[in-house]
C-alpha cells in the first residue's frame, strides 16, 4: 500500500502550516507565529496563507460569503495545502468550525479545531461550569454550535438581546454594548465567537470585560498540538477501457462482492477509463501499437489520485505488469495470480486446467507462468478452437461488438468442451470478456462431466473488496 514518506526522508523535516484566509487569518497568524517562534526559536515553522481574494479572481469565481461557496473555498484552499505536503491547516473561522467533518471526510492533512482550546480554557475557568455568554453570527446561533459542545447540566450559554447588536454603531461599541448585556445576565465568561469580531478581545479585555482571546489561544493550541495525517478510506483504482463492458462488468463484481447494508459501506473506487489503449493482442502477437506507456499512464493518474491498489481487469494486460510495477508505490492486485491461489484454495486436487484467453495472452505464457509453478498443467484449444475463441471475442457477432448469445456463445461451449474432453478439470475463462457469454459454474456440466468455470473479473474483484476491508 502506499504510504506517505516520513518528513526528513521524501519530505520537509521542518513542519509547514497553512492558514485558510478570512477576516481574522492575518491578525491570528500574527499570534501563531509569535507561538511558534516562543516554541521553536529559529527553527520556527514555516506558516502560509491561502489567498482567498487572488484564487477565486483566478479561478473567474465569485467572491460571494454565502455558506456553500465558503465550504468550497475551504476546502480547495485545504486541499490546496494537501498537495503542497503542509503539515497542518488551520481555520481562523467559526463558522467553518461547523462543517470541518465535511472537509475532513475528503483531506487527509490535519485540521486543528478552534473550538478545542476554548473549550479547555473555560474549563479551567470554571472547572464546575458556569455561565458563558457567547456573541457569535446568526447561522452559529441557529445551528447551535456551541451548544453541541457544552454539557447543558454544567453549562449555561447566554447570548445578548438583539438590541445589543443592533444600530450603526462602531462594530467594538455594538460589542461593548454586548458585552455590558451579557454581563448583566451573569456571564462569568464571555466568548466572541465570530472571528471578524474576536479581534477585538484585547479592547474588550482593557475595558474589564471576562472575554476570551479565541485567536490567541487558538494559535498557542495549534503550535504545540501533535500532528498526524489522517487515514483515508480505502480506495480502489481502475484502468479501465480494456474493454469497456468488461470494466462495466468488473465494478458490478466489486459492488455486489461488497457486504453492506447502505452506500456509505462500499469502497471508493477511481476508474481512468481509457479505451484508446492499444490492443495488447495486437501487440504481443503482430507488433502493434505498444500499450506499455498508455498502461502506466493510467496507472500513475490513479495513483495520483489517492488509489490504494491497481486493478486492470483485462487478462491480456497483465503481459505488461512487470513492466511497469517497479514504477508505481502501489501494487497492481495480479488478476492472473490471485485466480490461481484461488483454484489452490479450492480445486487443490485437480490436475489439469483449461485455459480459454485471447491468442495474445496464451502467446505470452502469463497465465502458463503461474499456473505451472503451483503444480497444475495448463491445457489450452486446438488451432480451431481458438479461432473460434478470437472469434466469439473479436469476430463481428462477439462480446466487443456487443453480442453475448448466439454465434460467440457457441463458439466459446465447443472450446470449452474440446479441453474438457482433453481432461481438464477446471477452465478458466482468462479474457474479461468471456464471462459476458458464460458465467462462472462451480458445477458446469460438460462432456458428461462436472467441471468448474472460474471466472478471473470476480476472483480479483474478492480480492480487492476484501483487501478493501482488512484495510478498513
Amino acid at each position: 500500500m502506499k504510504n506517505d514518506p516520513e518528513p526528513g526522508i521524501d519530505g520537509p523535516s521542518k513542519k509547514r502550516y497553512g492558514v485558510v484566509d478570512g477576516p481574522a487569518a492575518v491578525r491570528f497568524s500574527e499570534h501563531f507565529s509569535a507561538a511558534l517562534a516562543s516554541r521553536f526559536g529559529e527553527e520556527s515553522p514555516d506558516v502560509l496563507l491561502s489567498r482567498r481574494a487572488e484564487n477565486e479572481a483566478a479561478a473567474g469565481r465569485p467572491a460571494v460569503d454565502s455558506l456553500t461557496a465558503l465550504k468550497i473555498r475551504v476546502f480547495d484552499a485545504a486541499r490546496a495545502f494537501e498537495r503542497d505536503r503542509i503539515d497542518a491547516v488551520l481555520l481562523p473561522c467559526f463558522t467553518s468550525q461547523t462543517f470541518i467533518e465535511e472537509i475532513e471526510a475528503e483531506t487527509t492533512v490535519p485540521i486543528v479545531r478552534l473550538i478545542d482550546p476554548l473549550l479547555a480554557e473555560l474549563r479551567r475557568r470554571h472547572p464546575a461550569g458556569g455561565r458563558i455568554g457567547v456573541i457569535c453570527a446568526n447561522p452559529l446561533r441557529a445551528c447551535r454550535f456551541f451548544e453541541r459542545h457544552f454539557p447543558r447540566e454544567n453549562w449555561t450559554l447566554l447570548h445578548p438581546a438583539d438590541s445589543a447588536l443592533e444600530g450603526d454603531a462602531d462594530p467594538v461599541e455594538r460589542l461593548t454594548d454586548a458585552c455590558r448585556d451579557l454581563t448583566r445576565q451573569g456571564a462569568e465568561s464571555i466568548l466572541v465567537g465570530d472571528t471578524a469580531l474576536a479581534v477585538a478581545a484585547e479592547s474588550l479585555q482593557a475595558l474589564g470585560f471576562p472575554v476570551v482571546d479565541a485567536l490567541r489561544l487558538y494559535a498557542e493550541y495549534a503550535a504545540a498540538a501533535p500532528l498526524a495525517r489522517r487515514a483515508r478510506p480505502f480506495k480502489i483504482g481502475i484502468v479501465g477501457g480494456v474493454g469497456p463492458a468488461a470494466t462495466v462488468d468488473f465494478l458490478d463484481k466489486i459492488v455486489r462482492n461488497t457486504p453492506a447494508r447502505r452506500d456509505q459501506e462500499h469502497l471508493k473506487v477511481v476508474v481512468e477509463q481509457n479505451p484508446q489503449i492499444p490492443d495488447r493482442t495486437a501487440h504481443l502477437l503482430s507488433g502493434g501499437a505498444d500499450p506499455t506507456i498508455a498502461l502506466y499512464a493510467a496507472c500513475k493518474r490513479l495513483e495520483a489520485d489517492g488509489a490504494d491498489i491497481v486493478a486492470i481487469p483485462c487478462n491480456t494486460a497483465h503481459a505488461f505488469v512487470a513492466r511497469i510495477q517497479p514504477f508505481l508505490s502501489i501494487p497492481i492486485v495480479n488478476m492472473l495470480l490471485e485466480t490461481v491461489r484461488y483454484i489452490q484454495r479450492n480445486h487443490g486436487g485437480r490436475a489439469k486446467v483449461g485455459l480459454l484467453a485471447t491468442s495474445g495472452t496464451i502467446a505470452s505464457r502469463v497465465y502458463h507462468e503461474v499456473i505451472i509453478p503451483a503444480g497444475f498443467e495448463v491445457l489450452v484449444p486446438d488451432a480451431e478452437n481458438q479461432h473460434g475463441v478470437m472469434n466469439a471475442i473479436y469476430g463481428p457477432k462477439g462480446v466487443k461488438a456487443g453480442f453475448t448469445e448466439g454465434e460467440c456463445a457457441e463458439e466459446l461451449r465447443r472450446a470449452l468442451i474440446s479441453l474438457v474432453r482433453r481432461g481438464a478439470e477446471v477452465i478458466i475463462l482468462g479474457c474479461t470478456e468471456l464471462p459476458l457469454i458464460l458465467a462462472q459454474n462451480e458445477a458446469f456440466p460438460a462432456a458428461g462431466k462436472t467441471v468448474a468455470v472460474l471466472d478471473p473479473t470476480d476472483i480479483l474483484a474478492r480480492k480487492c473488496v476484501s483487501l478493501g476491508r482488512q484495510t478498513g
